[in-house]
């Protein structure tokens, strides 16, 4: 898979297939999954630095939980609404380039503050900016692939999920290490800064300079949407009625609530597991922060890439022998997985089996990461896309997001009341998601092939 830009007799070849040419279909997706990638990073580093943000911030874990959590997915939740919206009719690399800029500006100004209320102010920025990404990037995957070679494109978008929080982990670990002992760096025009806050900064500048990467980058031609003259050559796509669109996701709302809660409460188990492992690993099993970051960056990195790309290859392989629903099979499959791995790494005392059960958790836990997204966007029409990605977004990062690093942290603090019991918290939370996860996916299941009956009757009605 190349970075090299496609040339001009490939780009001309759109227009007879319908689709982009495989180069620079697969172009486009790995450019949006770095842009991905350093969303995670910016909005998951706070995980490694509960410790020292804790300390100079002089907070609690709960408070620490709002800043991983609520305070980025409020407006990152909200704002998806409107910027799904958008996606749906205007320019999506610039609707990408315009959030990019604002969320590595303002992950930047996060080394820069000095008060628990600037860091959760900066952090609701972060969420502002990451807000345009997800619903233009699964529109444009959408419209570069036909819908039997989706699978594996959205799978390795979506990596950067695991991907993107395995490097904020990885290459955080590895520059806290770096620093040593040192907890304060004088810096040009900044003055004395610590250590953790440096991080930031160096994520702000290079998310900056991987904007203009973004540059390269086409809006493919949306594929099902009707298209109105309006005297430039490339006409205006239409835009669909509120109202038509809340009364198309009514007809199918038994598989969209299935699979858009059942996936909320996946992401409240990977996103409390993320957030408070390391800090698990370090009271619980004596590790530096950095080298619990380092061994649960690499869990993330490799098992969730292998997961992912299994994932997509099972529905693909499913697909081809005639189960429409695979997706929604292959995620139903994924939650015992981690139900096994997830109940068992809290509680062993060997370090080295706690990391080998967290590979094999992660593994399972990412699949449903991948599979959800394109389900729901398969079972809808193209001009509804975004505005489908974006009540996704709203429903499972308010859950996820907002509500999985703070439930974790309030049953440590309010149920057994000591640090260490994060262990126990750990086996809690995530394994009572898991279990209610399946059972709306197995929901979801038994009704996805009725709603896809009805998207080809709306389709022919409509296009």
């Amino acid at each position: 898979m190349s970075l090299q830009k496609p040339n001009s007799h490939e780009l001309r070849a759109e227009s007879e297939r319908g689709y982009p040419t495989g180069r620079w279909a697969w172009y486009t997706v790995v450019v949006l999954l770095c842009a991905y990638i350093f969303s995670f990073i910016d909005r998951q580093i706070l995980n490694l630095l509960v410790g020292p943000v804790r300390r100079d911030l002089a907070i609690s874990d709960t408070q620490m939980s709002l800043l991983i959590g609520f305070s980025f997915a409020l407006f990152y939740a909200l704002l998806g609404l409107p910027f799904g919206r958008l996606a749906d009719w205007v320019n999506r690399p610039r609707l990408i380039i315009f959030g990019m800029l604002i969320w590595s500006v303002m992950t930047g100004g996060c080394g820069l503050v000095s008060s628990y209320a600037q860091l959760f102010v900066l952090r609701m920025g972060v969420g502002i900016g990451e807000a345009t990404l997800t619903p233009a990037a699964y529109s444009m995957i959408s419209d570069s692939f036909p819908p039997a070679k989706r699978s594996v494109p959205f799978s390795v978008y979506t990596m950067a999920t695991f991907v993107g929080g395995g490097f904020a982990f990885l290459f955080g670990g590895l520059l806290l290490r770096s620093f040593g002992t040192r907890e304060v760096f004088q810096l040009p025009l900044l003055g004395p800064v610590r250590a953790w806050q440096t991080l930031f900064l160096l994520l702000g500048v290079s998310g900056v300079a991987f904007a203009l990467v973004l540059l390269t980058l086409r809006d493919p031609s949306r594929k099902g949407a009707r298209v109105l003259e309006n005297g430039s050559a490339r006409g205006r796509v239409e835009r669909i009625p509120l109202k038509i669109i809340w009364h198309y996701f009514a007809a199918n709302g038994r598989t969209l609530a299935s699979l858009i809660l059942g996936m909320a409460l996946i992401a409240l188990a990977s996103y409390g597991t993320s957030a408070w492992v390391v800090t698990f690993l370090v009271r619980n099993h004596g590790m530096s922060a950095s080298h619990a970051g380092i061994l649960f960056g690499g869990a993330q990195i490799v098992s969730g890439s292998l997961g992912m790309i299994s994932a997509g290859k099972m529905v693909s392989w499913l697909m081809n022998r005639g189960y429409r629903d695979a997706y929604m099979r292959v995620a139903l499959l994924s939650c015992p997985g981690f139900l096994v791995a997830g109940s068992l790494y809290p509680l062993v005392s060997n370090a080295t089996a706690v990391i080998a059960l967290l590979y094999l958790g992660t593994f399972f836990l990412c699949m449903p990461v991948c599979l959800i997204p394109a389900a729901i966007l398969e079972a809808v029409p193209n001009a509804m896309r975004g505005q489908a990605t974006a009540v996704y977004l709203l429903v499972v990062n308010i859950i996820g997001l907002a509500l999985g690093p703070t439930a974790i942290a309030l049953v440590t603090d309010r149920v057994f009341g000591y640090d260490a019991a994060v262990r126990y918290s750990l086996l809690i939370v995530p394994g009572t998601a898991a279990i209610l996860a399946a059972i709306f996916f197995l929901v979801g299941l038994r009704s996805y092939n009725a709603s896809l009956g009805r998207l080809e009757i709306w389709l022919k009605e409509n296009i």
